[in-house]
């Protein structure tokens, strides 16, 4: 997993919930890296489980409401970091029918190791859009955050309804159908 979704997630956690209660979570993680993240470096997706798993905790939330949160907070940063990935994009809607088709082949280009998840779009109407996530580190809670935080970006009213195909988690149906 790419280093800027531990940095982001690092100073999410900060801000919200206070530096000695990040500090915390990280000595007690016992993380193979210490806790130490660049932005451009990878490290192994379990530290990230490690990390969100000891805030919850902490914080008495559920890992699912801060993925969400944090899902959010990244699409913001996305936005305000790269917003020349997006120059013809209109709509939440177009944003989701190019994330694999556009914005993860850009991603690409900038970290040839990234382990994208993987989305695959499909327009059903002109308000409504399915979207199936796959991916084998099952955080879609975290792409739940981020599609909603596309849809206020957008400032769209949508509905999401959220369908789990099986058990693991690793493969999510999102439906998205505009209010």
């Amino acid at each position: 997993m790419k280093g800027i979704v531990f940095t982001e997630f690092i100073d999410m956690a900060e801000s919200k919930f206070g530096f000695d209660i990040v500090d915390d979570v990280i000595e007690s993680a016992n993380l193979p890296s210490g806790g130490i993240y660049t932005a451009v470096g990878t490290y192994d997706h379990s530290e990230m489980i490690q990390l969100v798993v000891g805030l919850s905790q902490r914080t008495q939330i559920p890992v699912s409401s801060l993925l969400k949160i944090y899902g959010k907070h990244l699409f913001g940063v996305l936005m305000n970091s790269y917003a020349h990935f997006f120059p013809n994009i209109k709509s939440a809607f177009d944003l989701f029918e190019q994330i694999d088709t556009h914005i993860h082949v850009e991603v690409l280009k900038l970290y040839p190791d990234a382990e994208l998840p993987k989305f695959d779009t499909q327009r059903i109407d002109s308000n409504t859009i399915e979207m199936l996530y796959q991916s084998e580190r099952k955080m879609a809670d975290f792409a739940d955050g981020l599609i909603e935080a596309a849809l206020e970006y957008y400032n769209e009213t949508a509905n999401v309804q959220i369908v789990n195909l099986n058990d693991s988690g690793s493969l999510v149906k999102f439906i998205i159908s505009r209010a």
